[in-house]
């Protein structure tokens, strides 16, 4: 696995071990990370928290420039909210770790051009199947079913 999927699925496994939903994400930028996040919904009770908002919010603000020339590599596919960020801030190109578990909005991507690489992580997959298994309620309310 990818050094920056393995910096994703870090954040992810923090997230569960923080009680939370493990899904974790990364932002690099030409060979360096800007910042790791993970999902911390129930942690902070924030709504909006999703791992890759709170990788894009890690890595602070940046010129527009960063953001047109960076990957996002995440554990789980992106939802509509993180897909909505990515397409504001033009990240080119999102690496993402599953879709097997939820599958996001990654037509969006690429119909606006992004391009979207899916791993099929066997370890992203396994984190989410167990999570889901055990807590099914909170995984409903994060996707919003």
């Amino acid at each position: 696995m990818e050094h920056f999927m393995r910096a994703a699925l870090e954040a992810a496994r923090r997230s569960l071990s923080e009680g939370g939903i493990p899904i974790g994400a990364a932002l690099v930028h030409r060979g360096v990370i800007l910042g790791t996040g993970h999902n911390q919904r129930v942690q902070l009770g924030s709504t909006v928290l999703h791992g890759e908002m709170d990788a894009l919010e890690n890595a602070g603000r940046q010129p527009p420039g960063t953001y047109r020339e960076s990957t996002l590599y995440t554990t789980l596919s992106p939802c509509a909210m993180c897909t909505g960020a990515i397409l504001l801030y033009g990240i080119p190109r999102v690496v993402i770790g599953e879709n097997r578990t939820f599958q996001g909005e990654e037509t969006l991507l690429r119909e606006r051009g992004v391009e979207v690489e899916v791993l099929q992580d066997p370890e992203c997959i396994a984190l989410m199947e167990r999570f889901i298994a055990e807590r099914p309620t909170l995984w409903h309310e994060d996707i919003g079913d």
